[in-house]
């Protein structure tokens, strides 16, 4: 008579389960990942900038336009129209 899987498996320690390596290693490789996460936000602050930058969306707002009304012709640099493909 063979003794069942359960009363072999009962005589192993935790450490040598598989899945309980998953089990306890996933959680904890997320609680080091979130604490070099926090370490490197309070060591590395954002810089403040002086003055606001500029964004402009003129190229975004010319694209959308151009796709709206495929057409007319893009604006070039500045402004200035395209010139025309022949």
């Amino acid at each position: 008579m063979t003794p069942r899987l359960d009363d072999q498996a009962r005589g192993m320690p935790w450490w040598k389960y598989p899945l309980m390596w998953l089990v306890l290693g996933l959680p904890a490789s997320v609680v080091v990942a979130g604490l070099c996460t926090a370490w490197i936000a309070l060591h590395s602050p954002d810089t403040v900038l002086d003055a606001p930058r500029q964004r402009t969306l003129a190229p975004a707002q010319a694209g959308r336009n151009h796709a709206m009304t495929p057409g007319e012709t893009l604006p070039g640099a500045h402004g200035a129209p395209a010139k025309e493909r022949p």
